[in-house]
């Protein structure tokens, strides 16, 4: 059992919705970085997703395209990010950690060592976003075999028969992207999404979690309501990128948790 299905068993017992904070590792450089890293918890954070920089992030809206390059221009590497999660892991043990991100950084790296320092670093989970089922020996099997979930994307695209195949070989949960576009494009409506997740929710056992497009505590919890956790990203590196004090940012990040955490 991974931390995030760990994680999912205690919210379940406790009747709680999931709250998920995607983050950009090295923005606006490390220390600050790992600075707010180590508050999410604190600030009612179940699930940590970890940007990992890349120049070419095709699915990213310009908050988060900005984010990673200020953190290449940072220095930020994907060793750096390995060294923040194990710098994080040195205070909490029980927070689960995805790392986000493309493959070639990875691919780049080798497969195998990265799978290697990953697990050693206390990486729980990927989602690689430009990795398709099609290629699930490149990467997901290897990750799965070496501990790690290998979480999936789904869409208002991915049609009835598309589904099956992208829940095979997915675990830890299923994360549905409520709109068609980048990230931070456009607002989530529970109306829309509530029926989606429920057509996913019928074809897997996993946790249903929706992200893109979730701005406010409101928003949150609407959209935690009908599925069984909200993701909120850009919103969050919006104020890391306009320079917010942490304690600021994570004030903001706690609003959002108590939404999620009602729905």
């Amino acid at each position: 059992m991974t931390r995030i299905d760990a994680k999912f068993a205690e919210l379940r017992k406790a009747g709680r919705k999931a709250f998920v904070t995607y983050v950009m590792a090295g923005d606006p450089d490390y220390e600050r970085s790992l600075e707010v890293v180590r508050g999410l918890p604190g600030a009612g954070v179940d699930i940590i997703e970890l940007g990992l920089p890349f120049t070419d992030p095709m699915a990213d809206g310009g908050t988060i395209q900005l984010a990673g390059q200020r953190a290449l221009e940072a220095g930020q590497t994907l060793a750096r990010t390995l060294e923040l999660a194990h710098a994080f892991r040195e205070q909490d043990d029980t927070t689960p950690i995805v790392l986000m991100g493309y493959y070639n950084p990875i691919y780049s790296r080798g497969v195998e060592r990265f799978l290697a320092e990953a697990k050693e670093a206390g990486i729980d989970g990927l989602i690689v976003v430009d990795l398709p089922p099609e290629e699930d020996d490149e990467l997901c099997i290897p990750a799965q075999k070496a501990g790690l979930n290998f979480i999936r994307l789904a869409t208002p695209t991915t049609d009835d028969k598309r589904l099956p195949k992208v829940l095979t070989n997915t675990s830890g949960f299923v994360y549905y992207v409520s709109i068609t576009g980048i990230t931070g494009s456009a607002a989530a409506e529970a109306g829309d999404v509530g029926p989606e997740v429920a057509r996913i929710k019928a074809a897997t056992d996993l946790p249903v979690i929706v992200g893109f497009g979730i701005r406010t505590p409101e928003a949150a919890e609407r959209i935690a309501s009908v599925a069984d956790g909200a993701v909120v990203g850009s919103a969050i590196v919006d104020r890391i990128g306009k320079g917010e004090p942490t304690e600021k940012v994570l004030e903001f990040v706690a609003g959002l948790a108590e939404g999620a955490h009602r729905g």
